[in-house]
């Protein structure tokens, strides 16, 4: 299994906004880095859903349940989606200003790369961010 952390902004798409749904596809990712982190996905991986703009912060956990197939909301035919379900809230939000006080995350895309939408997380850092929401 592999984790993942995936942006969005709430007043477009939010965490409830996602629970409401349950399972829904993740379209509109344009940059082809993220696209192919999408394209890495697999059944079961399961992924950080990050409140960008200005909450910025971990809120919830989602699983993908449909890997890699072409997003009909791009007219270029270039890009795809996964399907995400939605596991659970983080029971305290993680926020970028906490992984950024954390030596031990000092390494994340998050950080690294932070205007790209769908990131890698390593397991070791998966359970570190899981401690700090208190999972």
């Amino acid at each position: 299994m592999a984790y993942w952390l995936v942006k969005s902004e709430p007043g477009s798409w939010s965490w409830d906004d996602h629970v409401k749904k349950g399972v829904e596809g993740w379209d509109g990712v344009r940059n082809y880095q993220a696209s192919n982190n999408m394209k890495a996905m697999n059944l079961g991986d399961k992924a950080f859903f990050y409140h960008s703009v200005k909450e910025k912060q971990i809120v919830g956990i989602l699983e993908v349940v449909k890997e890699y197939y072409p997003d009909d909301t791009d007219p270029t035919n270039r890009f795809g989606m996964v399907d995400f379900k939605a596991l659970h809230p983080v029971p305290i939000p993680v926020t970028l200003k906490q992984i950024k006080e954390d030596g031990r995350l000092d390494h994340l895309a998050l950080l690294k790369q932070s205007r790209l939408s769908v990131t890698p997380i390593g397991e070791s850092d998966w359970q570190i961010i899981c401690e700090m929401g208190g999972l």
